[in-house]
């Protein structure tokens, strides 16, 4: 069994990837109502008005040059991961969209060697690669059942995209992680979004003109916060080879969502294949001490 310290930040990281399946979700609903642009945007600045008073309550101070760096860097990123992948979920199901994304813990643990030099395990390259055939299994028989719809092409093109960029991401996570504490990089991460967006806003931005639409953009940015500051305190605690391949139990957190909350069924093929994820997890639980964290 995995030592406490190294376990609770894997079980924190599932946590996570469960709100930030069930912010797609909402966030998709926003999407197709005003754009993704839009959803974003307007998400990123209630957010950042949510977590600002937050952050100067506990004595925020303006972050170091190293900090400074990494938090501008993955604004960027995180921009255009999420701005192309919230633009293909309005081309794509939740769960199809969320299969296709998990290219992107395998390009990861390569990125996660490249530039964090971390020693990637056997038992890390092991569960990868069965959670990868998981989805595959479960992909194979959604495309083969149900077929593509006619603008799936964009939608996957997207999703491609935004995988790559989300690998980037995951590196870039652990990173700012141990150069900062949770608050301050949800505040950071939404202050750069928004700020970047911005320069769009008069060519791109639709206000909302429905309740629904305001409670789910209210709603994803809540639960894009709660998973912000979960992924922050957990990639503090444990490597990145570690904790990205629990992304892969986020395919059975959206086929959950998307049966409860968008009348999704669920197929045995899809049981099996989320079986093989489950198990790629717990192949990954680590059985190292973590390395030194910010407090």
């Amino acid at each position: 069994m995995a030592p406490r310290s190294v376990l609770y930040p894997f079980l924190v990281t599932l946590l996570a990837v469960a709100a930030l399946s069930l912010m797609d979700v909402f966030m998709k609903t926003a999407s197709l109502a005003v754009g993704a642009f839009s959803a974003l945007l307007i998400r990123s600045w209630v957010s950042s008005g949510l977590m600002l008073p937050l952050y100067l309550a506990r004595g925020g101070r303006w972050p170091g040059p190293a900090a400074r760096r990494v938090h501008l860097i993955r604004g960027v990123v995180s921009t255009g991961m999420a701005l192309t992948f919230f633009s293909a979920l309005v081309h794509l199901p939740v769960a199809e969209a969320i299969a296709l994304s998990f290219i992107a813990p395998i390009i990861a643990l390569a990125l996660a060697a490249l530039l964090l030099k971390e020693r990637i395990g056997r038992s890390a390259i092991s569960a990868a690669l069965l959670g990868l055939v998981g989805v595959g299994v479960i992909v194979s028989s959604r495309l083969g059942s149900d077929g593509m719809a006619s603008d799936s092409t964009l939608g996957v093109g997207l999703i491609l995209v935004s995988a790559f960029l989300y690998a980037w991401n995951l590196v870039l996570q652990r990173q700012q992680a141990l150069l900062a504490r949770p608050v301050e990089i949800g505040t950071a991460q939404n202050l750069i979004i928004g700020v970047l967006l911005l320069g769009g806003a008069p060519f791109f931005l639709n206000i909302p003109d429905d309740a629904d639409t305001w409670q789910a953009i209210l709603a994803g940015s809540l639960l894009s916060l709660t998973g912000a500051m979960l992924v922050g305190w957990a990639y503090a605690r444990a490597e990145a080879q570690v904790l990205v391949p629990v992304e892969y139990s986020g395919f059975v957190w959206s086929a959950l969502f998307g049966w409860l909350l968008l009348e999704e069924t669920v197929s045995l093929t899809t049981v099996a294949g989320a079986a093989l994820i489950v198990v790629a997890c717990w192949i990954a639980a680590p059985r190292k001490a973590p390395e030194q964290i910010v407090t």
